[in-house]
């Protein structure tokens, strides 16, 4: 009998440690491409009001922040200084 493969496959449940409005209503795990992630998910109402959808959002486990974006002005700055 083989090992379970879980790659590119996930768990979401019922987040029961939610104690404000922005903590996540469920939260759980994924591997993507053999990389290990928290997910977190919100229900959501549309804002036209027919009907409710998950926003989801996912970390990396390993502790690595995702590279934080740059603007289209600061990326055009010289960053070299001269002293």
């Amino acid at each position: 009998m083989s090992d379970y493969d879980n790659t590119n496959s996930g768990i979401l449940g019922r987040n029961n440690r939610k104690t404000l409005d922005t903590h996540p209503d469920f939260s759980g795990s994924i591997n993507v491409d053999g990389k290990d992630y928290w997910l977190s998910g919100w229900v959501k109402e549309r804002k036209d009001g027919s009907g409710r959808f998950f926003s989801l959002t996912v970390k990396p486990k390993d502790g690595a922040a995702a590279a934080p974006r740059q603007s289209a002005a600061k990326a055009d700055l010289d960053d070299d200084i001269p002293f």
